[in-house]
């Protein structure tokens, strides 16, 4: 029997294993009036040593283009003007496709196949093509995504959203290997280099576990000094917690709770501290906000690099982007005046 985290129940282990293709609920997942989060990629194959995941999910699946093109073509038609596109390995979309995958791919529509392959990027180049939607945005990324091809193509997009989230969860190089992360801090921030040369106003976010098995002060503190480095604009920070049937689990030097809670606390304030220098530095410049909802007096919404601006108007302004000037940043939120008016 295994676990599933996203459904909450107990599945055999055939279910997960024996699974071969995406599993199609043919609805997506609505969040706000004016974003739909569209699920194109399932399980995962990295069995990284602290995650239950591949066990509760299975191996990759990836769903099929036309699946994904038609759902979001008709939600476009609904007003939907950003999508925010997820899976549970999301780069691992499409390495899954055989060449029976790839033919029937191109005899289902004109779809962008390159070097017989259908990837990711492939996906957000058809995507990019639907007229109605404004925004394509990028759920949690695995470092190894991010090569001079992939940037390079993605630049070329002019709907997607200069935000990244590029899952570190640690910043020292012997931390990443316990914890079998397929990639080290070099090869991390090669790819941060890349996004910021090819997107000028550029948010990078990440998630960290702080107390995994074996971190010592010392490797503690080398993730300390690289988060300062890179500086993110925001980081989640996690304390590390044991999950049933994992390698982590089991290993030696299991960090006590009252370090973890000093160290997250260490982490947290470097987020808050960097998240402030990025807002301060959008005073007085325009940007342009999708908003979603109405707060008290205020409209409010998120810029392509995903401040949230806040803006009173006497108009409805919900699911319309604006044209706004940034006055000010309180709570970590941007304050602005409209400009279309």
């Amino acid at each position: 029997m295994k676990y599933d985290i996203e459904t909450n129940c107990i599945l055999q282990v055939s279910d997960v294993e024996n699974q071969k293709e995406f599993l199609d609920f043919g609805a997506v997942t609505f969040t706000e009036k004016t974003r739909a989060v569209i699920k194109v990629q399932d399980g995962c194959n990295q069995f990284c040593s602290y995650c239950i995941i591949p066990y509760a999910r299975g191996r990759i699946r990836s769903r099929k283009p036309k699946s994904v093109i038609d759902e979001i073509s008709k939600i476009s038609k609904q007003g939907i003007k950003e999508v925010v596109i997820t899976g549970i390995h999301l780069a691992s979309y499409g390495k899954d496709f055989s060449e029976t995958d790839i033919k029937e791919i191109a005899e289902s529509g004109h779809f962008n196949i390159t070097n017989n392959q259908y990837k990711l990027i492939n996906l957000l180049e058809d995507i990019q093509q639907i007229d109605e939607i404004k925004r394509i945005r990028l759920g949690s990324l695995e470092p190894t995504l991010i090569t001079e091809e992939f940037v390079q193509r993605l630049s070329k997009l002019s709907k997607i959203c200069d935000q990244f989230h590029l899952s570190l969860q640690s910043g020292c190089n012997e931390t990443l290997k316990r914890m079998n992360r397929k990639y080290s801090t070099e090869e991390f921030e090669k790819g941060v280099n890349l996004l910021r040369h090819a997107f000028k106003n550029v948010h990078l976010t990440t998630d960290i576990i702080v107390g995994f098995p074996g971190e010592t002060q010392e490797e503690f503190e080398i993730t300390y000094e690289f988060l300062k480095r890179i500086k993110f604009y925001k980081m989640h920070v996690f304390k590390y917690s044991p999950r049933k049937g994992t390698i982590a689990e089991k290993m030696p030097n299991q960090v006590d709770g009252n370090i973890k809670e000093e160290r997250s606390k260490r982490l947290i304030e470097i987020s808050n501290e960097s998240e402030k220098y990025y807002q301060e530095k959008y005073i007085g410049k325009q940007v342009d906000v999708l908003i979603e909802d109405r707060e008290g007096e205020y409209f409010r919404g998120h810029t392509t690099n995903y401040m949230v601006v806040k803006v009173k108007s006497d108009e409805n302004l919900e699911n319309t982007i604006q044209k706004v000037q940034v006055i000010n940043s309180e709570n970590l939120e941007l304050i602005g005046t409209n400009l279309d008016f």
